[in-house]
């Protein structure tokens, strides 16, 4: 009987030793699931009509525990807004972006950009309330700058190869080219229903995939071209 106490004892010891990497696990999965229904809601209400509530209902937790996480609903929205530009960026981290390689390499990217853009609408919805508060909040996050860097140092490697490798003519600031980049994958999701309704083009996954091929061609066209070259004379 007393080795079947010794053996209950260390038994209880063992279950509770593991507990709190489950109590972390469960705390993990709590924040993901707030932040995803944050996204959700103040990317389709806007800050203004985004309601915590709702955000707890989504959650599948109660109000308190929001605050408990977060903070108030400022708070919950910059929490928001840094896990849209942390989540495309984890992606982008993922991509097998390969500097030997440059003009693969950026249209790899390209078709991330659009597919992201197109998965996750939330993404493009959230920057356009941010971009109408006047960028305020991202402002304010104390490591916008470093979740950014990872993508830029690496676009700059795959970029300074192409130059070294004959293939890019031309040398461009890697954080403009990406704004230059993202800017042809933005504009058909953001505003694919006035597209579709004005010039009644077939916006779908086809259309979309079409369009993501011919901006990599574009971009690698115009990196291809030397900066001093003289456009055509129209005169």
């Amino acid at each position: 009987m007393a080795q079947d106490d010794r053996k209950s004892t260390r038994a209880s010891a063992k279950s509770a030793a593991k507990s709190p990497p489950r109590r972390r696990r469960d705390a993990e999965q709590t924040r993901e699931d707030i932040l995803q229904a944050a996204l959700e809601e103040f990317s389709t209400m806007g800050h203004s009509g985004a309601r915590v509530d709702r955000i707890a209902a989504r959650a599948g937790i109660s109000k308190p525990m929001i605050y408990d996480y977060f903070g108030d609903k400022d708070a919950i929205y910059a929490a928001a807004l840094r896990e849209a530009y942390v989540q495309i960026r984890r992606g982008e981290a993922d991509l097998a972006l390969d500097p030997d390689n440059p003009r693969a390499a950026v249209r790899e990217l390209v078709r991330f950009t659009m597919d992201h853009f197109r998965a996750k609408p939330w993404f493009i919805r959230m920057l356009n309330s941010e971009n109408l508060l006047g960028g305020e909040t991202v402002a304010r996050l104390h490591d916008a700058s470093e979740i950014q860097s990872i993508l830029v140092t690496r676009l700059s490697e795959v970029l300074e190869q192409g130059v070294r490798q004959g293939v890019f003519a031309r040398r461009v600031d890697p954080a403009e080219f990406y704004v230059f980049m993202a800017s042809l994958c933005y504009f058909p999701i953001s505003n694919m229903h006035t597209l579709r309704a004005v010039f009644r083009l077939p916006i779908d996954d086809t259309w979309l995939d079409r369009r993501a091929e011919d901006a990599a061609d574009m971009l690698l066209a115009y990196l291809s071209q030397a900066e001093d070259t003289a456009p055509p004379n129209e005169g």
